[in-house]
């Protein structure tokens, strides 16, 4: 491995200053899960320092919002100019910390830039202030306050990204605490933030582990907590608040996500996008399909070249050319996802691909080879592998009779985050959109890979409101009624028993 550089300086930035904590509650040691041989970054951090960030957010506060839509608009754009400066470094720094190759990673940096005029265009207007003409009155979008918007691992640019731009826009001020398994992203964000001229205060990031997003998240000087991340965390989240019916939880959690493919599909295009959404960002995504339901008559055909294309895919090191796939997060990680496989192996699922950890050639991280298997009846349920989000490059292929069957068993899920359809049938598209609970439904399309341009978010166990997606100005607001002077020809109103007007 040739050797990358440490990213010098501290992790927390805080009213405009990156700063180091004065007395320690710990350190985060960034280590790329491509190869442990590179560490990325150090970071101290203290519960001190969300005290201090949240001030620092509160205090801002009034200014930021007093400064008046077309002003933070012009800091924005600002703020994207220094994202496209720093596009190369916010890359490596992705690549490296999260183990995605770096193609995908400047996917994700073009994705970040993409969100500042998605926000401040189409997606401004779902805040935009509305006059209604057959009433003297309007409808305004006020900001929350404060918020917390607390990052995930696996992309700690873009999905964190993507709540702060139209937190910033609406006017609320905004404490980020990323995840502690992908902190330098972060620091990234806060340096072109503070380059582009956000005032001191409007954005602030805290370094840290568990401890730091529950003090976050119950803090009392915040007005809501944008959380992406993990079922069990998000409930941990709710709970801490629910003595605080004033403030905004907006969770995006997990998802168990099914495609369905039905006879009549188009078998190479339903094949390649199956295996792109199960197996990109190595399985690490909420919306990565884990379960196809496929009717039986085209069961073993889509079964061979989707085994074929699995066999094909290239896993690599994150900084080598045509890398499809990188390692996994952590070692505990893929030791989960390892024990889980083998446990739907031993409970009736045939292996056809078997996951196993896989050695890369002059590389010490968490690589593992894609699993791919197939359930000896259509309802097979294994605790711990069917009903739970295993966050790692596994497939599950269900063969069911038909397109009711396929349906009723896709419904089954605690989760509700997204589902793919693969049809030449328009009508039964609709069908499967009428019945699926889920926010996105996708046709002849990966699982993988959702619009900004839409709204993004789950049901049931996969999260409430939608802070991601073309609404997230929405989840950072709230609705304000204006009822206005009325026209001067306007009756003066009188009621029974009330003196009539003079």
């Amino acid at each position: 491995m040739t050797a990358l550089p440490m990213l010098e300086g501290p992790g927390d930035y805080i009213a405009g200053r990156f700063v180091e904590p004065q007395a320690r509650d710990g350190e985060l040691v960034a280590v790329s899960p491509a190869d442990t041989r590179d560490v990325i970054a150090r970071y101290g951090f203290s519960a001190a320092q969300v005290d201090d960030a949240v001030q620092a957010a509160r205090a801002a506060f009034p200014g930021w919002r007093r400064l008046g839509e077309p002003a933070r608009r012009e800091l924005l754009f600002a703020y994207q100019s220094k994202l496209k400066e720093h596009r190369e470094l916010l890359a490596l720094t992705l690549a490296r910390e999260v183990g995605k190759p770096l193609w995908e990673a400047k996917t994700e940096v073009d994705a970040m830039i993409g969100k500042v005029d998605l926000s401040l265009g189409e997606g401004a207007r779902f805040t935009a202030n509305e006059t209604l003409e057959t009433l003297p009155g309007e409808i305004r979008h006020a900001p929350l306050g404060v918020l917390a918007v607390i990052g995930p691992f696996n992309f700690p640019g873009h999905l964190p990204n993507g709540q702060i731009v139209p937190a910033l826009l609406t006017g609320n001020t905004v404490v980020h605490k990323p995840s502690e398994k992908t902190p330098c992203t972060a620091t990234l964000i806060a340096r072109c933030m503070h380059e582009a001229g956000i005032p001191p205060g409007a954005f602030n990031v805290v370094q840290g582990d568990g401890r730091i997003g529950a003090r976050l998240s119950d803090h009392a000087g915040i007005d809501g907590v944008l959380f992406t991340g993990s079922v069990a965390v998000g409930r941990r989240i709710a709970q801490a608040n629910a003595a605080r019916p004033d403030r905004l939880i907006a969770l995006e959690l997990g998802g168990k996500n099914a495609s369905i493919a039905l006879d009549d599909c188009d078998l190479e295009r339903t094949a390649r996008a199956i295996v792109f959404a199960a197996f990109i960002t190595s399985g690490q995504r909420c919306t990565a399909t884990s379960r196809l339901f496929v009717t039986l008559g085209i069961a073993s055909r889509l079964i061979a070249r989707i085994t074929e294309l699995t066999r094909a895919l290239r896993i690599g090191y994150v900084l080598e050319p045509d890398v499809f796939m990188g390692p996994v997060i952590a070692e505990s990680a893929r030791d989960a996802l390892l024990a889980a496989q083998a446990k739907a192996r031993l409970n009736g699922f045939e292996s056809v691909v078997t996951g196993a950890a896989l050695r890369v050639d002059h590389q010490h991280g968490f690589y593992v080879r894609p699993s791919l298997v197939r359930a000896e009846s259509a309802e097979l349920e294994v605790p711990g592998y069917t009903d739970t989000e295993l966050f790692g490059p596994d497939l599950a292929v269900h063969v069911v009779r038909d397109e009711d069957h396929a349906l009723e068993l896709a419904s089954r899920s605690r989760f509700g985050l997204t589902a793919g359809v693969f049809t030449a049938s328009r009508e039964a598209f609709e069908r499967a959109v009428d019945q699926l609970r889920v926010g996105v439904v996708c046709w002849n399309r990966p699982t993988a890979g959702a619009s900004g341009r839409l709204p993004f978010g789950g049901v049931q166990d996969s999260g409430n409101h939608r802070p991601a997606g073309i609404l997230a100005g929405l989840t950072c607001t709230y609705p304000v009624g204006l009822m206005l002077t009325p026209p001067d020809d306007a009756p003066i109103a009188s009621w029974p028993g009330f003196p009539p007007a003079q």
